[in-house]
């Protein structure tokens, strides 16, 4: 049988690198540190929840303008979450889908309500097919919700 004597601290002090570890990586700072932009200066979700398209072509703007005000794609962990009627700006054939792929080519993530599409099926009978860039949530709003709780800025432009 192996013992330890706990009175010789300096065969426990490998412990603590491990400890601080398995802290953090249980903190909402960790969720900010385990995505693929270490060097970004801010951590931004941007709101969509309208159809308009002038307004979907603001929030594009927004994230158009956010990565130039951070110097770079790499500086600014941002996505856009569309939910209820501002998920078409997520559809394949949506008017923007160009101006989607340039964004998503620098790391803009779009994430698109499960929910919100269950709800069009239901009603309509035809579930919209979503473009090659949109990542699916069960739900936008909660999405919107365990973002901000892991220190993310939450923007509805």
């Amino acid at each position: 049988m192996i013992t330890a004597n706990l009175r010789q601290p300096f065969k426990w002090a490998f412990l603590v690198p491990i400890i601080w570890a398995v802290a953090v990586s249980s903190s909402g700072a960790a969720d900010l540190a385990a995505d693929d932009k270490p060097f970004a200066e801010a951590h931004i979700v941007l709101q969509l929840s309208d159809a308009d398209e002038k307004r979907q072509s603001i929030v594009l703007n927004v994230a158009n303008n956010l990565i130039k005000y951070y110097g770079g794609p790499d500086m600014v962990d941002l996505e856009i979450v569309a939910f209820g009627p501002g998920i078409s700006l997520l559809y394949k054939d949506s008017a923007n889908a160009e101006r989607i792929a340039s964004l998503a080519a620098n790391g803009i993530r779009f994430v698109a309500c499960t929910n919100t599409l269950d709800t069009i099926e239901r009603t309509t009978g035809t579930r919209p097919e979503l473009g090659p860039y949109a990542q699916s949530v069960q739900a936008g709003v909660a999405h919107l919700v365990e973002r901000s709780g892991q220190g993310f800025t939450i923007i509805r432009p």
